[in-house]
């Protein structure tokens, strides 16, 4: 199937589609999150799915992704045409791992927050409730409450 003008994108409608600045735009494709391909006037075009990559950076780094990672996860999409649904559903199933991780330690630390974390502070009345003789030390450094 031929690319057809309305496929292309130029960079402001970029922006102004996926809310990013173009200095932004310009930072990830440096990055090599996304590519352009140019005019004749030597003029960025991205492709209308680079939308969709785009709007997958921003949620990524919501959920604490580094760009590393969101490298890696967008390495595994095809550069240069739409990537269709089997795509993101290959990214989804490698990411389902590490989300269903985050989404528990998001449920342990609101459940423990108002009670102890297990710090070992041992300086607060309810630690003798909760960490009684500071058994938290025994399961290393840190909130091991929230961490294991």
């Amino acid at each position: 199937m031929a690319m057809t003008r309305n496929d292309l994108l130029p960079i402001g409608a970029l922006a102004k589609r996926t809310g990013l600045a173009v200095s932004a735009i310009r930072f990830y494709e440096k990055k090599g999150l996304i590519e352009s391909l140019r005019s004749p006037g030597n003029q960025r075009r991205f492709l209308r799915s680079d939308i969709r990559r785009l709007s997958f950076i921003l949620i990524a780094q919501k959920l604490g992704l580094n760009l590393d990672e969101i490298e890696r996860e967008l390495a595994k999409l095809p550069q240069g045409r739409t990537p269709t649904l089997r795509d993101w559903q290959k990214i989804s199933q490698s990411m389902r791992a590490m989300l269903d991780a985050k989404i528990e330690l998001l449920h342990r630390t609101r459940n423990k927050l108002d009670q102890c974390i297990g710090c070992g502070c041992l300086s607060l009345e309810k630690c003798a409730l909760y960490n009684k003789d500071d058994r938290a030390s025994a399961m290393g450094a840190g909130p091991r409450f929230v961490l294991d």
